[in-house]
């Protein structure tokens, strides 16, 4: 036999030995490919809600508790113990009328009041007395009940005249104007010895605990506030200064007259502007725009069309309905994606359903 017939079975066994090591060699390596994460590459989701620039209206900051105080009755201011920009005190008097007429009507009630109650207290005894002697059968019933009558007519009386007395009475304290509530005096808008109509202005008072602004937005703009919520107020004197942050506190309804704008009351916070200062407030409207994607992340197979979204590096397909092709993004029915989330729109090729990836 010769050498080359006696190395041909070693040379075979060394093959198969060499095969048999590169495929677990390759196996190996096939695994641990499997393990590691896919190199993918991410964008955002970008549509939903969006905040334009706010428009601005402007108003008067004014004080949140404010009256403007009238009498009731009419006369000549008689006293004005205020001044203008005095502080005052709950129950204190800014002003008092004279009516010549308002204390004798109080007195003349007063004093038909004490002549009722005398007649009613010797009716009464009248009542007592005929009584006992109709029990003994001197007084009969038919007078008797005269009596009672005139009794009972009398107590009714009592009442009328009583409440004549409350009315004098009030409308007597009604001239003299007291503060409803601690604040400073705005405005004097009478003078002593001036005749002073029941209902007109006399005196403006305001607190200085809280400040608020009214803006007048038209009805288009009515749905973009709610209650609570926070508007930026720049004061127009000083506009670099940092726009303080005001509270709606009231919205009006919308109305059929066209054209017509509608109050919003905003709330100030304590200390940041003071009354009668001009500034603006701003209302941002907040319009809904279309759900985009990549172009680029947009698979097409057998089920339709669907993108990868990752979340927590896994992938995810999601299916989606495609709308329509804007330059290099596709806008997709809202409901599948939310804005701000993540989609793959490089490396989706060697993706499937769960994988783990890695973005680079």
């Amino acid at each position: 036999m010769s050498l080359f017939a006696r190395s041909l079975p070693i040379t075979l066994a060394s093959i198969l030995l060499a095969v048999v090591s590169l495929s677990g060699c390759n196996s190996s390596a096939s695994e641990q490919a499997a393990d590691q994460p896919v190199s993918v590459r991410v964008a955002e989701v970008t549509g939903g809600q969006v905040v334009e620039i706010p428009l601005r209206f402007s108003g008067i900051v004014r004080a949140a508790q404010r009256a403007t105080l009238t009498f009731q009755v009419s006369g000549t201011l008689k006293e004005r113990p205020v001044e203008l920009g005095q502080t005052v005190k709950a129950g204190d008097v800014l002003a008092s009328v004279y009516n010549p007429a308002l204390e004798p009507a109080r007195d003349s009630a007063a004093a038909r009041l004490d002549e009722l109650k005398t007649q009613y207290d010797q009716a009464q005894r009248e009542w007592e007395r005929s009584s006992r002697l109709h029990q003994r059968g001197v007084v009969s019933e038919q007078n008797l009940e005269q009596i009672a009558a005139r009794r009972d007519s009398l107590r009714a009386s009592m009442a009328t005249a009583r409440a004549s007395l409350a009315e004098a009475t009030r409308l007597l304290e009604e001239s003299v104007l007291k503060a409803p509530f601690a604040g400073q005096v705005e405005a004097l808008l009478v003078e002593r010895d001036e005749f002073v109509a029941a209902g007109q202005p006399v005196v403006r008072l305001s607190s200085p605990l809280g400040r608020e602004v009214e803006v007048r937005v038209p009805a288009h703009l009515l749905g973009h506030v709610r209650l609570g919520q926070e508007l930026p107020v720049w004061l127009v004197q000083d506009r670099n200064r940092e726009p303080a942050t005001g509270t709606v506190v009231e919205i009006a309804q919308g109305s059929s007259i066209r054209g017509e704008l509608h109050p919003v009351l905003v709330s100030l916070p304590p200390n940041s502007l003071s009354a009668g200062e001009p500034v603006e407030v701003g209302i941002a409207p907040v319009k809904e725009s279309a759900v985009t994607v990549p172009l680029l992340a947009v698979m097409r197979d057998s089920t339709g069309t669907s993108v990868f979204r990752v979340e927590n590096s896994v992938a995810y397909k999601v299916p989606v309905e495609v709308d329509r092709v804007i330059g290099e993004r596709v806008m997709i029915h809202a409901g599948a994606l939310n804005p701000g989330d993540q989609v793959v729109y490089a490396g989706m090729t060697r993706l499937v359903d769960g994988d783990t990836v890695e973005v680079r």
